[in-house]
């Protein structure tokens, strides 16, 4: 039903907020930081096969990248099953072929390529635009720790082999624009969708939104 009501929204969608989406966004959702940045901080990695991933193979796509570790005995496991909840929404809808989900590991001497695999099945996320990934053969140790670094979130190494963490979700635009932040594990996986799907609409053109136009999106997804 989902994906019907998607498949008809582009004449709903007439009365976008265009360039006031962050705007809308922020109003809604208080989880939600603004960053409208040119580029999000590069990475070159691998996946659970040693296949190198740049960031840069999804510029045609909408980047939903959060940083995790299998091990994690607290956040990360509910992170990634409110990844797989949006997952799940975005996937019944046409935006399944616009986005790419990309996890990153920030303990990959652990995270083996058999942990990685086992990782996604294990939380509801599906491989089919779902990815894990670690380093590359040769690539220094800390560079996941470092590139979580870039992007503000910090995970600092514990003696008993975990490590402490905050949680963030950073949401990258097709070509590389580095374009928010949903913090924490309390935000509406629902407004994140709803995020997604004024970026995979390109609605960058400001245009005044009808009263409840907000509202009336909503209920597509409900």
């Amino acid at each position: 039903m989902l994906s019907l009501l998607l498949a008809a929204a582009p004449p709903a969608l007439a009365h976008h907020p265009g360039a006031d989406l962050d705007k809308m966004m922020g109003s809604e959702e208080k989880f939600f930081q603004i960053i409208d940045e040119p580029a999000a901080p590069p990475f070159e990695l691998a996946d659970a096969d040693g296949k190198a991933v740049r960031l840069s193979d999804f510029s045609d796509k909408i980047v939903v990248l959060y940083f995790i570790f299998a091990s994690c005995t607290d956040l990360c496991p509910i992170h990634s099953e409110v990844i797989a909840d949006i997952q799940r929404k975005v996937n019944a809808t046409p935006m399944k072929d616009r986005v790419q989900f990309l996890a990153v590991t920030t303990d990959p001497v652990r995270d083996t390529s058999e942990v990685l695999d086992a990782y996604g099945p294990a939380h509801g996320l599906d491989a089919g635009n779902w990815m894990f990934l670690t380093t590359r053969p040769g690539q220094p140790d800390g560079t996941t720790q470092k590139l979580s670094e870039a992007y503000n979130v910090r995970f600092e190494p514990l003696e008993d082999g975990q490590q402490m963490h905050g949680a963030v979700t950073h949401v990258i635009d097709r070509g590389g624009r580095f374009a928010a932040k949903f913090h924490g594990l309390r935000f509406d996986p629902l407004n994140m969708v709803l995020y997604i799907n004024g970026l995979t609409n390109n609605v960058r053109k400001p245009a005044k939104p009808e009263p409840g136009w907000w509202d009336r999106l909503k209920v597509m997804f409900l």
